[in-house]
């Protein structure tokens, strides 16, 4: 069994679980209730056993409060991402996307030789355990639609806003 510290944070009208192994942080989600976010969690660590810890994820919470607030465009926190072989690749791709810029998912899958494996790419953003921090909220259709978002449209809509993206169109 794996010791997981998690503490909520909000900051204005969003409220974030983030949970942290030793390693680092491995989840940052913005589920309804402790249930929810205990067994999203509970997808990418079964064997988690969850411990409340609000003072040692004080780091993370600054980091993400100042990129809430625009203050923060580079993120500094030590990550423990746990996915499988692809997943982790198509995580990697996304945190190539810089602050401020949006990119479709065949560009995500032509980035990781693998131009053909467009839904597969959007399968593994979807499953990104760790919003904000790898930026999947920067990939977009590629007509420009703001598309599904595991924290919702209406915070994907928020992110994009705050980096100030002009009319939403690809830029890399």
């Amino acid at each position: 069994m794996k010791r997981i510290e998690w503490a909520n944070m909000r900051e204005g009208k969003w409220s974030l679980y983030l949970a942290k192994t030793e390693k680092g942080l491995c989840y940052i989600g913005s589920d309804p209730t402790f249930e929810d976010f205990e067994s999203s969690l509970k997808k990418y660590l079964p064997s988690a056993v969850l411990v409340e810890n609000k003072g040692s994820l004080q780091p993370y919470m600054m980091e993400l409060q100042e990129y809430l607030l625009g203050n923060r465009q580079v993120f500094s926190m030590a990550l423990d991402i746990k996915g499988t072989p692809f997943q982790e690749e198509v995580w990697t791709a996304l945190s190539q996307i810089p602050y401020g810029k949006t990119a479709a998912y065949s560009y995500i899958a032509e980035l990781i030789k693998r131009p053909l494996a467009v839904r597969a790419t959007g399968k593994a953003i979807g499953a990104n355990p760790l919003l904000i921090a790898i930026p999947c909220h920067r990939v977009i259709g590629k007509n420009g639609a703001v598309t599904g978002y595991r924290g919702g449209i209406e915070m994907k809509q928020f992110l994009l806003e705050l980096e100030l993206l002009p009319n939403k169109e690809f830029n890399i």
